[in-house]
């Protein structure tokens, strides 16, 4: 998955971007206060992309 798409989805439910760390991007859930990194590559695994959106709280699609 690109990680704009990723990046995209995660925005458009209301996460927002918190800090930056030394390789990856750290966004946060106001709603449930979760907390997750997203790496700075280009492309991001599938499996990766599923684990961020879920504990993120952001649906599949």
């Amino acid at each position: 998955m690109k990680r704009k798409l990723l990046i995209k989805a995660i925005r458009k439910h209301a996460c927002e971007f918190l800090r930056a760390g030394s390789r990856h991007d750290i966004y946060i859930n106001p709603q449930t206060g979760q907390k997750q990194p997203v790496p700075r590559h280009t492309e991001i695994d599938e499996a990766l992309a599923k684990h961020i959106r879920k504990y993120l709280g952001v649906s599949e699609k």
